[in-house]
C-alpha cells in the first residue's frame, strides 16, 4: 500500500472526527470508542471506496460500520445504501436501531406490502437513507426489472449482511445470495461494497471475496472468541433426562434466553411443555405468522418471557444485548452454524450460559435436512423440460414436476441463479441457455457438509476448551483456552434432574395423540396426471379428521416410532405399549359416532405391524376387523414425497372395497402405520364411503412431520 500523504492523513482524521460523532449518536453514550477494525472499515468505504468484508464476532458492532459509513457518505452527497439483509427481524432491529441515530431507514419485505408504495416515493425524493432488501427480492420481476436499476445508478453503498450465505460452503448457503454477484459487477466502480459476517471460515472468505472482486477486496478480520460465554455440553440418556433437565432448571439460568431445537413439533412441544411446568415459553418457528413473530421478539428484549423455544428462524442477526442464555435441546448440524446461534447471547453481559444437550437422534436430522437442500439431477432436468416460453406459476409446475412446493421454490432459485430459468410477471419461463448438473461441485459440497457433521459430533466429545474449538472451526489465529468452559473451569451446570421434574417430563412425553387434518380440497391440475377431479372433494366421500399416535419428530413417542417405522427395520408386530397407547388416543377420541367395524391399510411397507395394530385396537374395542382393502392394477405406485398431483396420481383407482363386509351406513375405523400427504387415506376413505361406509375415521401410528 502506497504511503500516506499529508492530505490523506488529514482527510482521514476528518473522517474519523465525523465518525466517532455518528458512533457516539448511534449507540447513545458521549464516551464511545471504536472497536478495533471498525474504523478501519468506515475509511476503507468512505475515503477510499473500496469493497470490503469484514468478518468479527457476533456484538462487534457491524452495523455501526454501514450506519456510520451511510451518514458520512450521505453528508458528502452519495446516493442511499442498500443494504440486503436475510431476515425479518434483522430488518427490524436494524431500522430501529438506525433511527435511534437519524439515520432513515426502510424495509422492503413480504411482511409489509402496504408500506411499499411509501418507500417508492421515498426513494424518488432522496428521503431514505438505507434501502434493506431480502435476497430474493431482487429477483421479484417488478422491483428488479422496474426499481432496481434506478436504484443501482443512484446506490452509494451496497452492503451485504451474513455474506457467508453467498457461499456454498457457509452453514447457511441461500440460491438467492448468489444472485448478489451479478449485482456487484453491475455497480460504478467508485460504489464502495461492504459484505459482513460473524461466520466465515478460510474457504468462505476466500470464495465471498472472489465474488466480491477477488484481489480487490480488504478483508478486515478480528479474534472470534466471545469472552462473556461459558460454553457446557451434557449428554443425557434420552429425551425424557433432556427434558426433564429444562423443566428443573431453566428458572435459574440468567434473564431470558433462547431455547433451540431442531425441528417445528420439538419446539412446538417443548414450548407447550415448559409452559404447563410454569415457565413463560413460547415457540417461535418458520409457521409462526410475522406479527407474531414480532411481538415474540420485542417481548423477549424486554424480558416479559423467560425463553423462545425456537428453530433456526431466530436466528442470524436478531439482537438483544443482555440475553442471559441460550441452550440448544439438539445440535446444529456445524460448529459454525452452532457459534452463530450461540452468539445471539452475552453480547452486552458479563457472562451467559451456553448449553448443548444433545440428542441420539440429531444425526438423522442433519441427513434429512442436507438431503433435502441438494438439488436432484432428474428433477432439475424434468422442470427444465416443463417449462416454456410462456410464464408458468409454480401452481402450474407442481401439476407436471413431481416435487413439493418447497422443493420445487427452491430449485427453481437453483436453476435461476444458474440462468436456466427466470422469474418474469405471471410465474417462470425458460431461458434457453444449455444447463448441466454440477456433479462435482454438488460432491463437494456433501462432502464439506458430512465433515461439518464429524466436527460437530467431535465438539461434544472434546475434553479441550469448547471457545477454541469453535474459534479453530473458524480458522481464527487468535484461539487459545478461554478459561470458563465446563472442560476448562469444569461443569458449572447440574449434571441430573430432580425426581420430580423427571416425572413431569415423563408424563408430558408419553402424553399420545395428535390430529389428522382432512382433505377437503383435490389439488390443482390433478387431470394433468389422469385424475378426473377438480374443486371440492364432495362432502359423502371425504374422510373425518383422523388421529395418530404420534408426529415422527416428536420429543415422546416420536423416538420410539421412528426405530419401528426406519427404513431396513424388521416388519414386527405392534409392540403392547404403543398398543396401550394408541387405544389411549382412540378413548380420547370425541367421535360423533363411534365406530363400528376395522379395516386395515394394505401397506407394503409394514404390513405385519399394521394389521396386527388394526387387529389390536378391533379386539381391545369389540369391533369385527375386517382385513385390509384390496388392490387394483398392483397397488399404489411410486414411494413416499412428491407433490399432491402426483401422490393423488399414485394412488387413484388402486384400493378396492368391495370384497369388505361393511356394515351398512356405519362408521368404519382405518387403520395405517403412517400417514404422510394424506392423499392415500383420502383415495381409500373415498372407495369405503362409495362401499357404503357412513363415515371414515383414520388412524395411524405415525403422522409425517
Amino acid at each position: 500500500m502506497p504511503a500516506m500523504t499529508m492530505t490523506d492523513s488529514a482527510t482521514s482524521s476528518l473522517t474519523r472526527e465525523q465518525a466517532l460523532a455518528s458512533l457516539r449518536a448511534l449507540v447513545g453514550r458521549p464516551g464511545a470508542e471504536f472497536h478495533d477494525g471498525q474504523f478501519e472499515a468506515i475509511s476503507a468505504l468512505v475515503d477510499e471506496r473500496q469493497r470490503a468484508l469484514v468478518v468479527q464476532r457476533t456484538g462487534w458492532g457491524k452495523s455501526a460500520v454501514y450506519f456510520v459509513s451511510t451518514m458520512l457518505l450521505r453528508a458528502r452527497g452519495a446516493g442511499p445504501t442498500l443494504l440486503v439483509s436475510p431476515l425479518l427481524s434483522l430488518m427490524r432491529d436494524q431500522v430501529e436501531a438506525a433511527a435511534r441515530a437519524g439515520v432513515r431507514a426502510l424495509a422492503i419485505n413480504s411482511a409489509n406490502r402496504h408500506e411499499w408504495g411509501e418507500a417508492t416515493a421515498r426513494l424518488a425524493d432522496d428521503s431514505v437513507d438505507v434501502l434493506l432488501v431480502s435476497p430474493e427480492r431482487l429477483n421479484n420481476p417488478d422491483f428488479r426489472d422496474r426499481q432496481l436499476p434506478t436504484l443501482i445508478a443512484r446506490t452509494g453503498l451496497l452492503v451485504i449482511d451474513e455474506a457467508h450465505c453467498i457461499s456454498d460452503w457457509g452453514h447457511d448457503f441461500r440460491p438467492d445470495y448468489r444472485r448478489l454477484r451479478e449485482l456487484v459487477a453491475t455497480l460504478p466502480a467508485h460504489v464502495p461494497v461492504l459484505a459482513t459476517t460473524a461466520t466465515a471460515n478460510e474457504r468462505v472468505v476466500a470464495d465471498v471475496a472472489e465474488q466480491l472482486g477477488g484481489e480487490n477486496v480488504r478483508t478486515i478480520r478480528g479474534p472470534l472468541a466471545r469472552t462473556s460465554l461459558r460454553l457446557g455440553v451434557l449428554t443425557l440418556p434420552d429425551a425424557e433426562a433432556r427434558l426433564a433437565w429444562l423443566v428443573a432448571n431453566l428458572g435459574s439460568l440468567p434473564g431470558s434466553g433462547i431455547v433451540y431445537t431442531l425441528t417445528v413439533a420439538a419446539a412446538e412441544d417443548v414450548a407447550r411443555i415448559l409452559r404447563e411446568a410454569g415457565h413463560e415459553t413460547y415457540a417461535y418457528t418458520g409457521r409462526t405468522d410475522a406479527e407474531e413473530r414480532a411481538d415474540l421478539e420485542q417481548r423477549l428484549k424486554r424480558n416479559e418471557v423467560k425463553a423462545l423455544v425456537a428453530t433456526s428462524a431466530l436466528g442470524m442477526g436478531f439482537d438483544k444485548p443482555d440475553l442471559g442464555f441460550v441452550v440448544h435441546l439438539g445440535a446444529p448440524s456445524s460448529p459454525v452454524a452452532y457459534y452463530q446461534q450461540v452468539g445471539r447471547a452475552g453480547r452486552a453481559t458479563e457472562s451467559a450460559d451456553v448449553l448443548l444437550l444433545p440428542g441420539p437422534e440429531d444425526q438423522a436430522i442433519w441427513n434429512y435436512f442436507a438431503t433435502a437442500s441438494m438439488p436432484d439431477e432428474g428433477k432439475a432436468l424434468a422442470l427444465i423440460a416443463a417449462l416454456s416460453d410462456a410464464p408458468q406459476s409454480t401452481a402450474v409446475l407442481e401439476s407436471r414436476v413431481d416435487l413439493k412446493k418447497s422443493a420445487l421454490e427452491l430449485l427453481l432459485k437453483v436453476l435461476d441463479v444458474d440462468g436456466a430459468a427466470r422469474r418474469v410477471q405471471g410465474g417462470w419461463v425458460a431461458t434457453g441457455r444449455p444447463w448441466a448438473y454440477d456433479t462435482e461441485r454438488y460432491r463437494r459440497v456433501a462432502e464439506a457438509r458430512a465433515g461439518e457433521q464429524r466436527a460437530m459430533l467431535a465438539y461434544e466429545r472434546t475434553s479441550d476448551c469448547r471457545m477454541q474449538f469453535l474459534q479453530l472451526a473458524l480458522d481464527d489465529v487468535d484461539a487459545r483456552p478461554c478459561g470458563r468452559c465446563d472442560n476448562c473451569a469444569g461443569a458449572w451446570y447440574p449434571t441430573a434432574a430432580t425426581g420430580a421434574a423427571r416425572q413431569a417430563a415423563g408424563n408430558a412425553l408419553k402424553r399420545a395423540g395428535v390430529e389428522v387434518e382432512v382433505r377437503k380440497l383435490w389439488p390443482t391440475g390433478a387431470d394433468s396426471v389422469g385424475v378426473p377431479v377438480r374443486g371440492k372433494i364432495p362432502a359423502d366421500e371425504q374422510c373425518e379428521p383422523g388421529r395418530a399416535l404420534a408426529r415422527l419428530s416428536d420429543l415422546g413417542w416420536g423416538g420410539r416410532l421412528r426405530e419401528l417405522l426406519a427404513s431396513g427395520a424388521p416388519d414386527e408386530p405392534c409392540p403392547p405399549e404403543l398398543l396401550s397407547a394408541c387405544v389411549q388416543v382412540l378413548t380420547e377420541w370425541r367421535w360423533a359416532e363411534r365406530p363400528a367395524a376395522v379395516v386395515s391399510m394394505p401397506s407394503r411397507r409394514r404390513p405385519t405391524f399394521t394389521a396386527s395394530l388394526a387387529r389390536g385396537l378391533a379386539d381391545i374395542g369389540r369391533l369385527p376387523y375386517l382385513g385390509a382393502l384390496g388392490l387394483r392394477h398392483g397397488g399404489p405406485a411410486g414411494g413416499p414425497g412428491g407433490n399432491s398431483v402426483f401422490r393423488l396420481g399414485s394412488v387413484w383407482g388402486r384400493f378396492d372395497a368391495s370384497d369388505l363386509a361393511l356394515p351398512p351406513g356405519a362408521p368404519v375405523l382405518l387403520v395405517d402405520d403412517l400417514i404422510d400427504s394424506r392423499w392415500t387415506i383420502t383415495v381409500a376413505a373415498r372407495e369405503l364411503r362409495r362401499a357404503g361406509a357412513s363415515a371414515v375415521l383414520p388412524f395411524a401410528a405415525a403422522l409425517q412431520g
